[in-house]
C-alpha cells in the first residue's frame, strides 16, 4: 500500500459531499430566483388554439382561442379553487375586472366545476369568460408550469407577457401595469 492511498480514499469520501452541496447550491439558487423570469416560450407568439367549455352549472361562457382577437388587451388567469396563492391573488383580479382598457379571462384548472364554482360565490367572480380546463391539455399548451400563472395578450391574439405565481398589488402597480401599456402597442 502507498502512503497516499489513505488520503485517496478520503478524498473519494468527500466527493458524495462536495456533489450534495454543490447540487443543493443550485437547487436554492432557483428557488430563491424570482419565478416570474423563467422563460417562455411562447411570448411573442400567438396563443395556442383552443376552445374550453364553460365552467359546469354556471352561466358564465367558455373560452376560446377567437375570444383573445378582438383588439383589444386580454389578461388570461390560469387557477384553480384548491390553489392557495389563487385565493392570495383574487383581489386583485376582482379590481382587474373593473378596468375597461382590458378584458379578464379565467382558466381554470383541473378543478371540479362545484368547488370552482363555490371559490368564485365566496371570493367573487371577475372573468368575462372561464373554460374548464379540467384534463390541463389546455394549460400545458399554454407552456404553464402551475397555478396560479396570468398572460398579457395583445388585440391580435399574440402572447405579450407572462407572470407566474399569484399577482399582488405591487406587481399590478408596476410590471404588470406596464406591460399592459405594452401589448396595447403595436409589436415592432
Amino acid at each position: 500500500m502507498t502512503s497516499g492511498s489513505p488520503r485517496r480514499r478520503l478524498g473519494l469520501a468527500f466527493l458524495p459531499i462536495l456533489i450534495f452541496v454543490g447540487l443543493a447550491l443550485v437547487f436554492w439558487k432557483g428557488l430563491a430566483g424570482d419565478p416570474s423570469n423563467l422563460p417562455s416560450a411562447l411570448i411573442g407568439k400567438p396563443a395556442p388554439d383552443f376552445a374550453l367549455p364553460a365552467l359546469e352549472g354556471s352561466n358564465i361562457p367558455g373560452l376560446a382561442a377567437a375570444d383573445l382577437k378582438t383588439g383589444g388587451v386580454s389578461v388570461v388567469n390560469i387557477w384553480a379553487s384548491w390553489c392557495g396563492p389563487c385565493r392570495l391573488e383574487h383581489p386583485i383580479l376582482m379590481e382587474l375586472s373593473q378596468r375597461t382598457d382590458v378584458r379578464l379571462y379565467g382558466i381554470n384548472n383541473k378543478d371540479k366545476p362545484e368547488n370552482a364554482r363555490r371559490f368564485l360565490g365566496t371570493l367573487g367572480q371577475p372573468f368575462a369568460a372561464i373554460g374548464a380546463d379540467s384534463s390541463g391539455r389546455t394549460t400545458i399548451d399554454w407552456g404553464s408550469y402551475g397555478v396560479p400563472e396570468t398572460f398579457i395578450v395583445d388585440g391580435k391574439g399574440v402572447i405579450r407577457f407572462k407572470w407566474i405565481g399569484p399577482l399582488s398589488a405591487e406587481i399590478m402597480a408596476g410590471t404588470f401595469a406596464g406591460e399592459i401599456e405594452k401589448a396595447k402597442q403595436p409589436l415592432p
